[in-house]
């Protein structure tokens, strides 16, 4: 744009009507001209670019909007056909039926279960009246051969009996009696079935009377839990002041069970007291031995018990026990060592403090001198 302006100027300066001051002057009014009107068309530009741009931007606006307006106007459609084809309340209705089904098949289930129940507890208890009846007729069967065995036998008189004495006994005895019948059958039920399992047939020749001989046997080798020491000693206590040394009875043979495999296990005994004031018949201490040996046992417990009824009889001023064994747990079964013995001692009182006196005992029930006369 200013080389333009300098054109100008040389055509104007050769016409020679003006002077050099007011060429001067157009040329510079010509200049500013110029200058300004180059500055309003860059304005002018400008503000065209300008609403070019604001023009494209509200168009952007207008297509964005147009198309937001046509995205709602498609999904307002979707709902109201939703709405259209599902009514309001069929949701409702649908989540309700759900729950009533499931309630149905709880309730379905619940029944079954009960019903099956109900069943189950029909059995069980007509298999408990069958068992009681079959109780009750054994209990009566046994009663009524208790009853013809004592018709049968002889009765002794009795002698000063009060009267109603008899009368109040007969129902005890025959309860008694009654029981002993229906542990028997359910010891001799058990043995068969113990036969059974093992591989036997209980009914062959050899078996028929096996259950009733092993229960009697059972009943006698545990004989022992139906004693005690005031029955056997029998008052066999003396007093004798007199006496106030050693008294041993060695070499008492006992047989009892073993409670952990029901086996037996036979030894000797060896008892020694020193008396303080009263004595025990000698055969009495065999017999204490032989009411804790019939008995499921260990061989501990055996040794401390009769150490323990000596003192409750006479009450001396010590007692000795000691128990050599042979367990056949350990000999037909296990380890199967023939010649173990096992040996347990229990002291008590002067024999517990008095070395001496413990050491006398000892090599009285080991010693091989004693000689009988």
């Amino acid at each position: 744009m200013p080389k333009v302006a300098s054109t100008k100027t040389n055509k104007i300066a050769p016409a020679g009507d003006v002077d050099d001051s007011s060429s001067v002057s157009t040329t510079s009014t010509s200049s500013s001209s110029a200058s300004s009107s180059s500055n309003s068309v860059a304005e002018s530009s400008i503000r065209v670019v300008s609403s070019t741009a604001s023009v494209a931007s509200a168009a952007v606006s207008d297509d964005s909007s147009m198309a937001s307006t046509s995205v709602s106007k498609k999904q307002k459609g979707k709902k109201n056909k939703q709405k259209q084809s599902t009514p309001k309340g069929d949701d409702n209705n649908n989540a309700k039926s759900k729950k009533r089904g499931r309630k149905d098949e709880g309730n379905v289930v619940d029944e079954e279960e009960a019903r099956r129940l109900r069943k189950k507890e029909k059995k069980e208890r007509r298999k408990a009246e069958k068992r009681a009846r079959k109780e009750e007729k054994k209990r009566l069967e046994a009663s009524a051969a208790v009853a013809t065995t004592s018709a049968a036998s002889p009765s002794a008189p009795v002698l000063c009996q009060p009267v109603g004495a008899a009368a109040a006994a007969a129902p005890s005895a025959d309860a008694a009696a009654a029981a002993e019948a229906e542990k028997f059958e359910k010891m001799t039920s058990a043995c068969r079935t113990i036969l059974e399992c093992i591989g036997e047939n209980p009914d062959r020749e050899g078996l028929v009377k096996t259950p009733s001989r092993w229960a009697k046997a059972l009943l006698f080798l545990n004989k022992g839990y139906h004693q005690t020491i005031a029955e056997v000693t029998n008052d066999a206590v003396f007093t004798e002041d007199s006496h106030k040394e050693m008294v041993v009875v060695r070499d008492i043979d006992i047989h009892s069970l073993c409670e952990h495999h029901m086996v037996p296990f036979t030894g000797r005994v060896h008892i020694g007291y020193i008396p303080n004031g009263k004595i025990i018949g000698l055969s009495k201490m065999a017999r204490i031995a032989e009411v804790f040996s019939r008995r499921l046992q260990v061989q501990e417990r055996l040794t401390r018990q009769i150490a323990d009824a000596i003192v409750e009889a006479v009450e001396p001023l010590g007692v000795a026990v000691v128990v050599e064994c042979s367990h056949f747990c350990m000999v037909m079964r296990g380890v199967q060592k023939c010649s173990a013995r096992t040996v347990t001692s229990s002291v008590r009182g002067c024999f517990e403090s008095n070395s001496k006196t413990r050491a006398e005992f000892f090599s009285i029930i080991n010693g091989s001198n004693v000689k009988m006369c």
